[in-house]
């Protein structure tokens, strides 16, 4: 029997579902990075057919007000607003995005309440939520989560602890109710397609827009992921489980291994007496204070935090946004043709 469904019919069919749900046409959501996912590197992932996402971090919400009104400048595309749970002003900034009409919110570092989510929902927000577990997940989509992003270890910046291969096996098979997006250490077109038959709506990468031609990343920054393999990509160490350490995922520089010996200096300063257990973890957990501005906007490399995920190793060259949709979409159906002579 002749297969008259083609190749790209076959992965619109895949990417459906997350299409639909961010109005794109592709589901391929840019990851929310700090300095990185500004007016510039959001209005180009949506304008060439994706989904951009505004970083807020720490803004404050006079300044996301002008963030969001910029990107709108520069696009008529859909993109959102990353939101992180523990802000102090969060329902501030949910105003500002509600003022502005912003299409989807998606809810990170932290689970957020279930009025947080109520509240966005009744304003026909749409609500994404990063989920570490199935269980918690499941309780998101029950508190009103309209899509989930389950992230791996292989991401950058703050990681969890399990990769995003063991993760989509826990989760994917077991949670339809809702769209699922992946993300972490994606970085060619044949492993999105590989999440999307197992059953994601889509996937977040973040790694290679950082680098693409459009980020406003410093150039020190960028050719530091050009040199960098998957293996230069580690995740923070933690040397006393008193002082614990969030992990995060960064390219390996001097600042790493001063940060390893700033640990064991106040570690011993501790156990002298000289410090309080308080004290203690906030010089610890001060070190890294401003280092990502100082890598991205500054371009000190080697005092910076160099964020990125293990897809680093794939960074070969800097392209612009539309050239590595384009080259992703590539490779999806290349592998597909391939599936269907084999």
């Amino acid at each position: 029997m002749v297969d008259k469904v083609t190749s790209e019919e076959r992965l619109q069919a895949f990417c459906q579902r997350g299409c639909d749900f961010l109005g794109t046409r592709y589901s391929i959501l840019g990851g929310a990075m700090s300095w990185v996912s500004e007016r510039h590197l959001v209005s180009a992932i949506s304008n060439a057919g994706g989904f951009g996402v505004l970083a807020c971090g720490a803004m404050e919400p006079e300044r996301l007000d002008e963030e969001i009104k910029a990107t709108r400048a520069l696009t008529k595309f859909p993109f959102g607003v990353n939101l992180i749970t523990m802000h102090p002003k969060l329902e501030a900034l949910i105003d500002v995005c509600l003022e502005n009409n912003v299409s989807h919110i998606v809810l990170a570092g932290g689970l957020p309440r279930e009025k947080v989510i109520k509240r966005i929902r009744d304003a026909n927000v749409k609500v994404m939520v990063f989920a570490p577990t199935l269980a918690l997940a499941k309780r998101l989509v029950r508190s009103g989560a309209q899509a989930i992003v389950i992230e791996g270890s292989e991401a950058g910046g703050h990681v969890g602890p399990v990769s995003l291969n063991v993760l989509a096996q826990e989760i994917l098979p077991h949670l339809e109710d809702v769209p699922v997006f992946v993300a972490g250490g994606i970085g060619r077109g044949e492993a999105m397609l590989a999440y999307l038959e197992q059953g994601a709506a889509g996937v977040q990468l973040g790694t290679l827009f950082a680098a693409s031609k459009e980020s406003i990343a410093h150039e020190n920054f960028k050719q530091s992921f050009l040199r960098a393999n998957a293996r230069d990509a580690v995740v923070t160490s933690q040397l006393d489980e008193r002082f614990p350490v969030i992990p995060v995922r960064a390219i390996e520089n001097d600042a790493s291994k001063k940060f390893m010996k700033h640990q064991a200096q106040v570690i011993e300063s501790y156990q002298d007496g000289k410090t309080s257990l308080k004290e203690a973890q906030l010089e610890i957990e001060h070190f890294w204070a401003g280092s990502l501005r100082k890598a991205v906007i500054e371009g000190d490399i080697e005092n910076g935090s160099l964020m990125a995920g293990q897809s680093v190793g794939l960074v070969k060259e800097l392209l612009s946004v539309e050239e590595i949709i384009g080259t992703l979409r590539d490779q999806a159906l290349k592998a597909i043709e391939k599936k269907k002579h084999s």
